[in-house]
């Protein structure tokens, strides 16, 4: 097999590979961790010659060199599925823009909607076979490549091989340059502090688990307090269905509660789409057959979630509105970060058989003053951005208690979420929702809604 001669002949400097785009063209890039650092510098240092290039990037680690320059100029137009912190920085100056989509579709807006000229994406080194591994940060690389026009892989010897699953890889007949890059170390996360509320909120969530449930866990330090927890609980015969594996799912296997052995779909195998964490985590993944990385049209897909019985789906939010609405990706005009898979997993772990979804976040926050707010709000800011609408929703749990939306009518939601308020912002609450119609007090429970008088 000709593999490596095919290598070498394919062999180029990141100068010589980033000749190949032209003004106008769109150029994508890998998700996350694989993002092509080193081509991306390459290519900024073409600026000169280059105008109206439009890069799309998901969530790339750290701040990308072609979205550092004049945004006025015209020369490169950086656009992101999904917001890291420096993409955040970024959109704050102006100089990256936010596509928004639902995770389990973005194949398909490759293979219906899109074009892509060139295609740079970080990737293992090649096996004996002549593939190059996408690593932890699978996605929906293959739907970009079959797009694109052209296909350049930066080989970083830090990645590790991530086992299928399917679409995990590209081979060698399928490039047209390959760069060695400077191998830079993967980005990794520290491990997220768990606060005393985090704890609060994982433990009503945990006492909803049930032996052989397959988990979701989103990012944070909530998540990690549901993973600490349940490592050390009496679960077991957990399984593993996510778009993100974490250093929480090493946690809970190290600590024999993952075994997925009573999963319907995938058994034995903890499916994934990419991962974030530490190194550890990146060791554990490398070359590992317990472990499936998945494109994550099948990660996300509605009915492969449902597919397994028992689905606990557990994330994040910044805000919940009165209506049951949740916002989990901007505050107001600002944007913080994107969709994901929220929606993807809301919906399909409520209709997996026995399976239940939570949107979790702190009762109260502190605004850019430093004064005290209450995240359950009566209506969203102008501007902010509702991830899952009312009728999606299902568990909202608090430091203060968890509560069900589904099935509720406006009022029942109304008395629901402000029970779980922070105590001092109930009243005002009580007062929003009346001005709002969505207020039955001879319905209100007194045990928890004190109002008098504009409440009689």
């Amino acid at each position: 097999m000709g593999f490596r001669s095919d290598y070498k002949n394919k062999l180029v400097s990141a100068t010589d590979a980033v000749s190949i785009v032209n003004p106008g063209d769109w150029v994508d890039y890998g998700a996350f961790c694989c993002a092509p650092e080193f081509l991306d510098a390459a290519l900024a240092m073409r600026q000169d010659d280059l105008w109206d290039v439009k890069v799309r990037a998901l969530a790339f680690p750290g701040v990308a060199a072609v979205s550092k320059g004049d945004p006025e100029s015209g020369r490169f137009i950086y656009n992101s599925w999904h917001f890291s912190g420096g993409e955040r920085k970024s959109h704050d100056r102006g100089n990256c823009h936010f596509i928004p989509f639902v995770y389990h579709e973005g194949p398909s807006h490759y293979r219906k909607n899109l074009r892509s000229d060139v295609c740079m994406l970080r990737v293992a080194p090649m096996d004996c076979f002549g593939n190059f591994n996408f690593g932890i940060a699978n996605s929906f690389q293959r739907a970009i490549i079959e797009s694109a026009h052209k296909v350049i892989v930066e080989v970083n010897e830090n990645i590790p091989r991530c086992l299928g699953g399917a679409e995990e890889s590209i081979h060698i007949s399928e490039v047209d340059f390959v760069v060695e890059s400077d191998n830079k170390s993967l980005l990794t996360l520290p491990d997220s502090a768990v606060t005393v509320v985090d704890k609060a909120i994982a433990t009503l969530i945990v006492q909803q688990i049930e032996d052989g449930a397959c988990i979701q866990l989103g990012i944070g330090g909530m998540p990690n307090a549901v993973g600490k927890l349940i490592a050390q609980s009496e679960l077991k015969n957990l399984g593993v269905h996510t778009e993100m594996l974490a250093d929480s799912y090493l946690e809970m296997y190290e600590a024999g509660k993952i075994t997925n052995s009573e999963k319907a779909k995938d058994r034995g195998k903890m499916v994934y789409a990419f991962a974030l964490g530490s190194q550890r985590l990146y060791d554990f993944l490398d070359n590992n057959p317990a472990c499936a990385s998945y494109a994550v049209d099948y990660t996300n897909g509605l009915f492969n979630i449902a597919a397994n019985d028992r689905v606990v789906s557990i994330n994040n939010a910044l805000e919940v509105d009165l209506y049951g609405q949740v916002s989990s990706e901007s505050a107001g005009y600002r944007h913080i970060t994107g969709t994901g898979g929220q929606f993807d997993f809301a919906y399909g772990a409520y209709h997996s058989k026995g399976g239940k979804s939570f949107i979790c976040l702190s009762s109260t926050a502190r605004n850019k003053e430093g004064q005290l707010i209450s995240r359950i709000k009566p209506v969203f800011d102008p501007g902010t951005v509702v991830t899952l609408p009312r009728s999606i929703t299902e568990y909202v749990v608090t430091e203060y208690g968890m509560v069900s939306l589904k099935g509720k009518s406006t009022w029942e939601r109304a008395e629901a979420l402000i029970s779980i308020a922070h105590p001092d912002f109930r009243d005002d609450l009580v007062r929003d929702a009346q001005r709002m119609r969505i207020w039955c007090a001879a319905n209100r429970n007194d045990e928890v809604l004190h109002m008098v008088g504009a409440c009689a």
